[in-house]
């Protein structure tokens, strides 16, 4: 999707294992989606495993993600080896397999 309503709008829409996050997006950034995701009253949407994307590679760029509500981080430009570690991670325990 191209931003965070977006990305709400098709959590509305269809059943997900997994969201990759970008942090950066027009309209609502995925800090603000995720916090609107996290406080959903339904319980599937609440929990799923949220891995951030960010170009963003500060110190203290990691605990802004967790302080909202994600899972996980990586760090852009993703290289196949880490997503596929998060994805391993966070998906080893779902029978589905759909990512946002």
């Amino acid at each position: 999707v191209a931003n965070g309503r977006e990305a709400l709008e098709a959590l509305k829409q269809s059943d997900f294992d997994l969201i990759l996050m970008d942090c950066q997006m027009p309209e609502m950034n995925g800090y603000e989606a995720t916090k609107i995701i996290r406080s959903s009253p339904n319980h599937r949407i609440r929990n799923i495993p949220i891995v951030a994307l960010t170009a963003n590679a500060m110190n203290g760029d990691d605990t802004k993600c967790l302080a909202a509500g994600m899972d996980d981080y990586l760090s852009k430009p993703v290289k196949k080896e880490q997503l596929a570690e998060k994805l391993g991670k966070w998906l080893s325990n779902n029978s589905k397999s759909s990512a946002a």
